[in-house]
């Protein structure tokens, strides 16, 4: 990899680790749904200067369904309920794990020993992160936030079928399904008084996260990932992917000083090391990444 392109991927992982604790900010203003309708009505901007891409509209209204309304509703959710931002960074990227089970349940894929040996990992972590859940965050704050994952599995997959596409065109087109379901949400939960008190009395570093979330995070982080996917193996890129956990859980101790004890830390240990596994074993004939 040339080093221009490693530098442009470790700051990927950077705007995406750091993305967790701006969240936190974030939701000190606003809703989980209001949040996400502020953060892709942002990142769809770019429908105004770039063409749809080469997919249907089912496919496209899946992907930014899964991957996007999916993903960052519970997420958000999942934070607001009390989970840790830097805990939070670690279960979702739990997502490799639920891409192989999904993919071998949906598809076929089977994986090889290895790939077993990282979900079984993988997934003792998480249990081992559930069972950490008390006067933190609550067992029911813990399910919400692994809907993420799951979600964020479940548009990896789309994807992966969807072909190549401009991935700048696609994550704009596909941020304008979330904002109609959040702003439904957002009405139903609190109310147009409610809504307009929210943005009204919003916190500048509020919006000022709401603004990165939207253009930072989602339109240029996912821009520069879509790039090297296009120029590098899946191989070559994916393990950049496990520094984001470590960058939120950094970025989340230092500014609100979360701690770890034991058991969450042998649990976050043995989901990064299952999805390193997962990520650095062998292909099996047949099984797509």
């Amino acid at each position: 990899m040339r080093p221009i392109d490693a530098a442009l991927a470790l700051a990927v992982t950077l705007i995406w680790g750091i993305a967790f604790v701006v969240t936190r900010t974030a939701l000190d203003s606003f809703s989980p749904a209001l949040l996400m309708v502020l953060r892709f009505a942002l990142s769809a901007l770019p429908v105004l200067l770039v063409a749809r891409p080469a997919i249907g509209w089912p496919r496209l209204a899946a992907i930014g369904a899964t991957l996007f309304l999916g993903q960052f509703l519970f997420q958000f959710v999942g934070i607001a309920q009390g989970v840790p931002p830097g805990l939070a960074a670690v279960i979702v990227q739990s997502q490799a794990l639920f891409t192989v089970a999904f993919s071998a349940a949906l598809f076929g894929q089977v994986p090889g020993r290895r790939q077993v040996a990282g979900l079984l990992m993988a997934g003792g972590g998480l249990l081992a992160i559930a069972a950490t859940s008390g006067a933190e965050f609550s067992f029911a704050g813990f399910l919400l936030i692994l809907v993420s994952p799951v979600s964020f599995a479940f548009g990896n997959i789309l994807m992966k079928r969807a072909g190549p596409v401009d991935m700048v065109a696609l994550v704009a087109w596909a941020s304008l399904v979330p904002p109609l379901p959040g702003l439904a949400l957002a009405l139903a939960t609190e109310g147009p008084g409610g809504m307009g008190q929210a943005l009204a009395g919003a916190s500048a570093a509020s919006w000022l996260a709401a603004l990165y979330l939207g253009l930072v995070a989602t339109t240029l982080g996912y821009a520069l990932w879509g790039r090297l996917i296009a120029r590098y193996s899946a191989a070559t890129i994916a393990p950049f992917a496990l520094l984001v956990p470590f960058v939120g859980a950094a970025a989340s101790a230092l500014v609100f000083g979360e701690a770890f004890g034991p058991l969450r830390l042998a649990g976050m240990a043995l989901v990064l090391g299952g999805l390193a596994v997962l990520l650095t074993a062998p292909r099996p004939a047949g099984l797509s990444r």
